[in-house]
């Protein structure tokens, strides 16, 4: 609830849902995922967040505001997880499909973690990543670095130990620069546009490449956000 370029932005409205039941309803799409559980903080500001989560029969596990490392792995153990899939709060147009294409590799090959993050090729804000709860709680347990401790899958990426596959987009969902996550407020107009673009013909869970599609169709849309940059993490 505390975001600093958009407060509350978990609850703003797209098209009569908040973004955050924007996200799970698209993973309660997912084939491949057992449970959700949302992993908000002990804050008093998160209390709407998890009052929400009840209503909803949404899991919920708050802890450390400053620490999302360690209460992402209280949320995952609370749920007694062997595999961990990752996605961020800021996500409303995340693809289903590109969730279970994800853990499949991932239970298909010999690695540490799945990925769309590490070389990016499917548009921004669609992001997954899969791995061992084991792997995560060794690294809660060993690692202090405040910035690992903020961005919960960072040493994975900056340890060459770890064995990385990364997901490359189709051509129709390749879209590397396309910013389709909720950070600012010109993102959440260029979300809006996009669901009222596509929910009357294609329903609620249109996905990535029907985004990509309608951008290349309306190249304007993309306009709308194209100038907001991502802090970097170092």
């Amino acid at each position: 609830m505390a975001s600093s370029r958009l407060p509350r932005k978990i609850f703003a409205e797209i098209l009569g849902r908040p973004a955050l039941a924007r996200i799970i309803d698209r993973l309660r799409r997912c084939e491949k995922i057992d449970g959700i559980v949302l992993a908000t903080t002990s804050s008093s500001d998160d209390d709407e967040t998890a009052a929400w989560a009840s209503s909803e029969g949404i899991e919920c596990v708050r802890a450390s505001e400053d620490d999302v490392l360690g209460r992402v792995v209280a949320a995952q153990r609370h749920m007694n997880s062997d595999i961990v899939v990752e996605i961020c709060g800021d996500c409303p147009l995340l693809d289903p499909e590109i969730v279970d294409v994800a853990v499949e590799t991932f239970l298909a090959n010999d690695c540490d973690v799945v990925t769309t993050t590490r070389h990016p090729s499917y548009p921004q804000g669609l992001d997954v990543q899969v791995f061992r709860l084991s792997e995560l709680e060794s690294i809660e347990q060993k690692i202090s670095d405040p910035v690992v401790r903020e961005h919960v899958s960072l040493h994975f990426y900056e340890n060459p130990k770890y064995r990385l596959v990364n997901l490359v987009a189709p051509r129709e969902c390749r879209a590397p620069d396309l910013r389709c996550q909720l950070d600012y407020a010109e993102d959440l107009v260029f979300i809006r546009r996009v669901y009222e673009a596509l929910e009357p013909s294609h329903g609620p869970y249109f996905g990535a490449a029907d985004i990509v599609h309608l951008v290349r169709a309306q190249p304007d849309l993309a306009e709308i956000n194209s100038h907001c940059e991502e802090r970097a993490v170092r």
